[in-house]
This record gives structure tokens, sequence and C-alpha cells, in this order.
């Protein structure tokens, strides 16, 4: 008899049937559906299924979580459905024909300047670092700037300038690369047409503006003449010239022989894009680009601003949630390009710190909940720097009102950054670390609209909360049963015995003996977990996907990696693994525990590449034996976080588990888990 006979029947009838399945895939803890009707799935039965954790739906594919055997429960469903399993690309594919245009289109956006993010970020702290060396006149009476009393700090200035044009001047070299690999297309050919973007021999696009058009330089072809203009810090130019590259890159491919493929397919595709991306598609892209920044600029510097700024800010946070956001990376870097600077940057920022202080209201409000604060803390923390996924998945969307007081405080802190002209240097760091990237002329003003964006959704959050947070949401359910039974028992010995000790320690105090007593008398003593993984320990909450941190699997920790080599936590048997993208394993402990060690977030997509699996199931593994490696460049260049996620999905026989975070760890030694 299959172990989920049910549980599939039961799936099958509340997702709609055989018939409203296009495709269906699977991961190392969830079913990834595409469904023909969204609608006829019965959310509320599937969830009642005893298998399984939760539904969500994302990018197209309904997810329904199963947990460690969710292999197991896939052969059977297909199995028993008729239906047969697809790879997790062509469910991806699939998925987006359930998408919206505007959603394909953010989608596809989101995943080009994905894998630039980073270098983004970097350049915008290395820019606002020099705005702080070499625009703030700090000494001799506010005369003087740090660059000008120091010949060291000018060579630093001077040198880190190389950092500053490789990312924004030589941007359109990224956003080609990235686009031939996220359509599988010839990645070095993406490379040198972005460099013919921006090559030397070209009138630099920043100095066109101020060139007269008579000593613009010229190609002359006789019959007619072509601007050499280059496109650098140009976005919708350098996407234009990309998906060209890409399409007759594709085209050639398709229809040569393989016998000359390698002749013909590269030569025929570059040489005409590099035509097509200097006569046709870059002076388009440029106008479109222009026009895209100056409409965002007349916004931001009309009469009308005030609505513009005000209706930003307040929808900022949604966008985040719905993935729209991506696309003001390019509105962004169009309006650096053109204007020289950007008023829109300074309101994400600025949104940043609004949801991070409704955050830090909720966590002065819960204060006495333990495992609240086990939430709020991180996502304070990790919002105030810029990351805001998890304040607003795991606190203030849970409870509604914090995203609507953060939401305020946004708009009005928006209200005053563009009312006064508020400008950023380019894309940097959000949350309190933005004002590096802000231009100094307008540090005074953004520091007032940084403390708007504190105070207001600050107090309105703890106003709100005060009123309609529970007894039991502000100190937890645990210590409210401590607290109504101390309340019960007030004045009886039972009570005194509670303030001693309960359970094994107050059997233990009561009679007189010690914790060891107690422990040589029978009782199990404390274990522990090692270290999967050598790096820095975080909370289970700062992990970028709600399936984990929401705790849907389970309790856990997580490990942002200094190596590259997950081993075993300790003495177990290897339950299940995914020998196909060999990105995730679970093991199940002598005492019935079983745990997930999943390296990355969507790292199944890359399906295996960059990875290497050790261990087969069924194999008897001891602490610290090497489990899987995995290559943390190829993870960053795929655009994917490489934070390694541990889950207790089942505690098996242990109790009072305590996780260890915050704190640096080495694997196979430091202790991750502690338990009775």
């Amino acid at each position: 008899m299959a172990k989920y006979q049910n549980e599939v029947r039961e799936l099958l009838d509340a997702i709609g049937g055989k018939g409203n399945i296009s495709a269906v895939s699977h991961c190392m803890t969830r079913m990834r559906f595409v469904l023909a009707d969204e609608k006829k799935a019965d959310v509320k039965t599937i969830e009642k299924i005893k298998c399984v954790k939760g539904t969500f739906t994302q990018a197209g594919q309904f997810q329904v979580i199963i947990g460690n055997d969710v292999s197991t429960f896939f052969n059977e469903f297909t199995a028993y459905a008729g239906i047969e399993g697809v790879s997790k690309d062509a469910a991806k594919q699939a998925a987006k024909n359930n998408q919206t245009w505007l959603q394909k289109l953010m989608s596809n956006l989101g995943e080009i300047f994905a894998p630039i993010i980073p270098a983004l970020i970097c350049g915008g702290l290395v820019l606002g670092f020099r705005n702080v060396i070499d625009s703030i006149a700090f000494f001799e009476n506010g005369t003087k700037t740090l660059v000008q009393i120091s010949q060291f700090w000018a060579g630093v200035d001077s040198f880190l300038w190389l950092i500053g044009e490789a990312v924004f001047w030589l941007l359109p070299v990224g956003i080609v690369w990235s686009i031939t690999k996220k359509m599988g297309t010839t990645q070095i050919l993406g490379i040198v047409l972005g460099l013919t973007l921006v090559s030397s021999q070209l009138l630099n696009g920043f100095n066109v503006a101020t060139t007269p058009a008579d000593q613009i330089p010229v190609w002359d072809f006789g019959f007619a003449q072509v601007k050499m203009i280059g496109y650098q810090g140009q976005v919708i130019a350098a996407m234009m010239a990309g998906f060209v590259l890409v399409y007759l890159e594709k085209f050639f491919r398709k229809h040569c022989p393989a016998v000359i493929s390698m002749i013909v397919v590269p030569f025929c595709s570059l040489v005409p894009a590099v035509f097509v991306a200097h006569m046709v598609v870059g002076p388009i892209g440029w106008a479109i680009g222009n026009a895209i920044g100056d409409v965002v600029y007349a916004g931001l510097t009309s009469n009308f601003r005030f609505i513009f700024a005000g209706i930003f800010g307040l929808c900022y946070a949604p966008i985040v949630m719905t993935g729209l956001h991506h696309m003001t990376n390019a509105i962004d870097s169009q309006l650096v390009t053109t204007t020289g600077g950007t008023m829109l940057w300074p309101m994400i920022a600025l949104s940043n710190i609004a949801q991070g202080s409704s955050v830090l209201a909720m966590s002065v409000l819960q204060k006495k909940n333990e495992r609240a604060q086990q939430v709020n803390v991180p996502a304070l923390i990790s919002c105030y720097l810029g990351v805001t996924e998890p304040a607003l998945f795991g606190v203030n969307l849970k409870y509604g009102f914090p995203l609507v007081c953060g939401m305020i405080g946004s708009a009005c802190a928006a209200l005053i950054s563009v009312g006064f002209g508020v400008e950023a240097a380019s894309i940097g760091v959000g949350g309190l670390p933005g004002i590096l990237s802000i231009f100094p002329q307008f540090w005074l003003i953004f520091l007032a609209a940084m403390i708007v964006a504190v105070v207001i959704p600050f107090v309105l959050t703890y106003m709100v909360g005060s009123k309609k947070l529970s007894r039991e949401e502000r100190v937890g359910e645990e210590n409210e049963d401590k607290a109504a039974e101390t309340l019960k028992n007030t004045g009886s010995d039972a009570a005194e015995n509670k303030a001693e000790g309960s359970g094994a320690d107050g059997a233990a105090a009561e009679s007189g003996r010690t914790a060891d007593d107690a422990t040589a008398a029978g009782q199990a003593a404390p274990a522990s977990l090692k270290a999967f993984l050598s790096g820095k320990a975080v909370p289970l909450e700062n992990v970028p996907d709600e399936v984990f941190s929401q705790h849907v699997m389970g309790d856990g920790m997580a490990i942002e990696p200094t190596d590259n080599t997950v081993v075993a936590p300790a003495d177990a048997e290897v339950s299940v693994v995914m020998e196909d993208s060999r990105h995730a394993c679970g093991l199940t402990l002598a005492n019935g525990m079983e745990v997930l060690i999943h390296v990355g977030i969507d790292t199944v997509n890359m399906q295996g590449e960059g990875f290497e699996l050790l261990v087969k199931q069924g194999e008897k593994v001891r602490c610290g034996q090497p489990l899987l490696r995995f290559d943390p460049e190829k993870i960053k260049a795929a655009g994917y976080p490489t934070i390694t996620v541990f889950v207790v999905t089942d505690e098996g026989d242990a109790r009072n588990l305590k996780y260890v975070t915050g704190v640096d760890v080495k694997a196979g030694e430091s202790d991750i888990v502690n338990f009775q």
C-alpha cells in the first residue's frame, strides 16, 4: 500500500483534478503545480490534508509544502494521477502562461537585474564614501575636504573611481551579459557587444549633452553618417541591443548546420547586432530612456511633485511584496545618467526605514513575547540595513496595521525628501546607510526625513498596537499561561513550588537535589547539534524565503557561509537527497529528530550546476562527515543568495530546542542547537 494513498487522492481532488494540472514538479520541500485555473484549487481543503504544511502561489506556480518526504509524495501523486512530472525549468516556463504581461515584464526585469545588484550596491557605497572624503568640508573651519588636506586620501579618492567607473559607466556590459545569461545564449558575445557600446573610440555618453553637434564624431558610409556616441550608463539602449543579439543568435543557431555553426553563428549574430545597436536600437533606446527619466524627473520636480512623492512613498512597500520594485533600478540608473542624480532612491531608502520603525514599535510592544522577538529583532536590523522582506512578510503583513503605519510614515518622509529636492548620486544601500549615497548638500534635509520615517511609523504602530494586540500576542502564549497559573495558585504551596522551578528542575529543587543529581537519577543529559557549515549563524527569520522565515517547515536557523562544504551536524542516516539538483539533503537522528539542510534560496533552479553530492540516501554518516559541496561564486553569479538553511522538521524525542545565532560558527565543532 502506498504511503500517501489517501493524501494523494485528497490533493488531486482539492486541486481541481487532473484536467486542472498543466505541469507538476517538486523541489526539496514543495510540490510545484502550474494550474490551468487556480480558482479551482480549494486552498482550505488542501491545507487540512494531513501531510500538507501550507500553500502559497509564486511566479505563476501553486506550491504545496510537504516537507522532507516530498519526493516520495511526488512519485505517488504522479503515478495515481497519471501525470508525468516535468523539470523545474519546464514548470517555470509553463507557469509564465499564468502571469499577466506586466508580471512577465517585471519577472524578466528582476531576473536581468538580480545578478547586477551586488555590483550596483558596491558601486553606490564607493561613490558614497568618495562623497564623504571629497565633497564635505570637515576641516579648517569648514573650508576644506579630507582630499584637499591629505595626499593619501586624494590618492584613495582617485583610485576608487576605478570601481565607480566600472560599475556605472560600463553598466551596459553587465546588462547585455545578464540578458545573454538569462536567455541561454553565448555570454562572451554579450560581453563583447556591451563593450562596443562603451568603447573608448566613442564619445562618452555622459559628455554628449555638453558637446556641440558639429564636434560629435561620426562614421561616414558615404550615403549616410552615424554618430559615434557611447552608451555609458544607458539601461534601455543596452537592454534592446542585448535582445537583438539574443534573437539573432537563436535564429542562426536554429538554421545553421552544426558542422559550421562555430564559425557562422557568432559572426552572423555579433556583427549585425553591433550595427543594429549603434544605428537603430541604440538611438531609439537612448530616446526612450531619456523620455522615461524626463517623465519621472518632471513628476519629481513639477508643481504636483508632492502628490507624486506621496503616492510613491505610500505604495513602495506593497510594490516590494509584489516584486515590481525591480523596475526602479532601471529608472534610477536612467535618472543618474540623464540628470546626474536620482530623487527616487532617497524615497526607497526612507520606505525601508519606515517599515523598520513599525517593526521597532512591535518589538517594544512585544518585548515580553520571546517567540515574537525572535522574528522582530532580526527583521528590524535587516530592514534598517535596507532588506525589507523579513520585516514585511514576517511582521508587518502578518498583523496588517504595522504595514499601513509604515506606509503612512514613508509617504510623509517622501514629501519632505522630494519637496526639498534631495538627490542621491546613485543606487546605494537602503535603510539607514542610505544617507551615504545622498549628495552631501542634502544630508541635513535627508536626516530630517529619516527622523520622520522613524517617528511617525513608530508612534502610529505603537498607538494602534496598544489597542489591537491581545495580551497573548504581547506577552506570548507561554508567559500568559504561566501568569494565569501563578495567579490561580497565589498563596498556595503550588505557587511556591512554581517560583522555585518546574518539571525536573522543580522536582530536584524540592527534594534538595542538584540538576546533576537529577541527571544521575536517570534523566537524559542535554545534547547538541554541531554546525553543519562554517560562517555566521543567523535566525531563520533572516532567510529571504517565506516558507523558511515563517517557520512553515519548522523551527531552525541559518548560516551565511564562509566555506563550501556542508557536514553532518550529528551521527545520522541520510533520509532524503536531491540527486538532480544536489542542493539539499535530509537527515534522521537516532532520537527520531528529522532535519533539513538547504543550500541557498531557489538554487533548485541551477539544476545541480555548482553542487557536488557526497552521500547517498540511506547512508549512515558520522558527525562532521561531508554531505555536499557547493560553489558560492556560481550561486551568486546565478543571482541567488548563498545563505544555507537548517530546519528541524520533526523534533522526535528531543525537547526544549535552543538555537544558537548571532555568532561565528565552525563546521563540525560549534554548537548550533542545544536540547534535552
